[in-house]
């Protein structure tokens, strides 16, 4: 878990870094709408290193269960954020990459799944 707790804390200060790079330096640069976005990114990055600190530090959940969180919402984090960065900060034409904003939506979702199915099933075997 200890990787899994450095990628975390590595996402923490890249969200603190783009907050404070979206908040300065392209408040300019980006129009309302655009910077709303990357914002938007932002937050649900800042949102799930949060829930990663809990899951790799939970004692409840199996190491299996905690890198399978872990993955998902790595993975999430650069589809959904990543996407949005590239598309707001970075000039990617959203046409190429449309699809890869809602494919990290939907790790997300699935992380969280996983998340409340680990819940169940310690909640099962403390009976």
């Amino acid at each position: 878990m200890k990787i899994n707790l450095s990628i975390t804390a590595i996402l923490g200060m890249l969200a603190i870094i783009l907050g404070a790079f979206g908040a300065h330096a392209l408040k300019e640069k980006l129009g309302a709408d655009a910077l709303v976005s990357f914002e938007t990114g932002v937050r649900y990055q800042m949102y799930h290193v949060l829930v990663l600190l809990f899951v790799n530090t939970y004692s409840g959940f199996s190491n299996k269960s905690k890198n399978l969180i872990s993955g998902l919402f790595f993975t999430g984090i650069l589809f959904f954020s990543g996407s949005i960065y590239a598309i707001t900060a970075g000039g990617v034409d959203p046409k190429l990459i449309w699809f890869i904003t809602p494919l990290g939506g939907l790790l997300f979702i699935i992380g969280w799944l996983v998340m409340f199915l680990s819940f169940i099933k310690k909640q099962h075997s403390e009976k």
